[in-house]
């Protein structure tokens, strides 16, 4: 910081720096790309453009992206693809089942779509979004009807309290899209780009989505979204869409570069054995701290459920010891470090956690 103290990052740009700070291949790739064009209009091909939607379709196995600038902008046009679903292949139906405590956004339709009341309300109501609890299939079942066009749904929540998915929740959702002709639309802008220890969340269960929203760790701290679709959820025509920046060279060089790193080194693997340290970790200190409850998640994204709520003051604890993380709830320390975390990193993380909770206990 300004007075020269160090801190291990735990929260790493809210899960978008997911290569760490100042990777030397994203330092170099930034210098180079500024250096030869930042910005054309999207009127025109460019090749950092083309090889990025290469790496990314070939990676999901998905046929068509746009390029935008956010999350809210991926969700955004992903909801755009589920409401012209409705119109053109639902008989003119307009609802997306979404989530209780979901988080897609802050953008209009992406708030509304989201399930925390707080954000929503006063921004509200926008018509065409069912909000049903987070992992109850029959709830989505139940919910469905003429005006239901598409579901919308996180694979893991983050910003909603680090929500681990039951297993088969996904592939239950699919047979539900298919058997209705619904569209399957995955929220991966937190779970993605190796976070979860997958490339994609959906390949835990290898369950494909019709449309896929990516944004955070797909460009290292620069700004960059992007929406995809499969074959079945490619329906937008030219001119049901634009943006200024999006697709732009800088940026896509930059994602370019992030993916190369991450598919070289496997860097999912290396998110699926920290988490798996860091989870194990955290779980040996249940027993001598009742203020754990327990602790969840998947990969890199961490959860430790507080049985008071104290979120706020082991935050402030932890980052005078060192360590930077934040809460999603009063109860709920999220823990979302770069994917190229050290084992002996986890290992301070710990230990700087283990501290904390003591001295908060006192």
């Amino acid at each position: 910081d300004d007075e020269g103290n160090e801190y291990l990052d735990f929260v790493a740009g809210i899960a978008a720096d997911n290569l760490g700070h100042c990777h030397p291949r994203i330092v170099e790739v930034i210098k180079r790309q500024a250096e030869t064009l930042l910005h054309v209009s999207n009127y025109f091909y460019t090749i950092p453009q083309l090889d990025l939607a290469d790496v990314i379709l070939q990676q999901s196995g998905m046929t068509r992206i746009f390029f935008c600038n956010s999350g809210a902008e991926a969700t955004e046009g992903a909801i755009k693809i589920g409401r012209k679903w409705g119109q053109t292949r639902r008989d003119g139906a307009t609802e997306i089942i979404v989530m209780d405590e979901a988080f897609h956004g802050r953008t209009l339709a992406s708030v509304n779509a989201s399930g925390n009341p707080n954000y929503r309300e006063p921004f509200g109501p926008l018509e065409g979004f069912r909000h049903v609890p987070f992992n109850d299939v029959d709830a989505v079942r139940d919910t469905i009807g003429p005006q239901t066009a598409a579901i919308l749904v996180e694979p893991l929540q983050g910003e909603g309290g680090v929500n681990v998915a039951d297993e088969g929740y996904l592939t239950a959702l699919r047979q539900i899209c298919d058997e209705h002709n619904l569209l399957l639309m995955l929220d991966e802008v937190q779970t993605g780009i190796g976070r979860t220890g997958k490339l994609f969340a959906w390949q835990h269960e290898n369950v494909q989505p019709d449309v896929m929203a990516l944004a955070k760790g797909l460009g290292s701290g620069v700004p960059i979204g992007a929406i995809v679709a499969s074959e079945r959820g490619d329906i937008l025509e030219p001119g049901d869409h634009g943006t200024t920046f999006g697709g732009q060279p800088f940026t896509t060089s930059v994602a370019l570069e992030t993916l190369r790193v991450i598919i070289e080194e496997d860097i999912p693997a290396q998110a699926a054995a920290r988490g798996q340290q860091l989870t194990s970790g955290l779980r040996a200190l249940e027993d001598r701290h009742p203020l754990i409850d327990h602790v969840r998640g998947k990969g890199l994204l961490v959860a430790v459920q507080l049985s008071e709520d104290v979120g706020p003051a082991l935050v402030a604890a932890t980052r005078e010891r060192g360590l930077i993380c934040n809460v999603v709830k009063p109860n709920v320390l999220r823990l979302v470090p770069p994917l190229t975390i050290s084992e002996d990193e986890i290992t301070d993380a710990i230990g700087i956690i283990d501290d904390a909770l003591a001295s908060i206990a006192e």
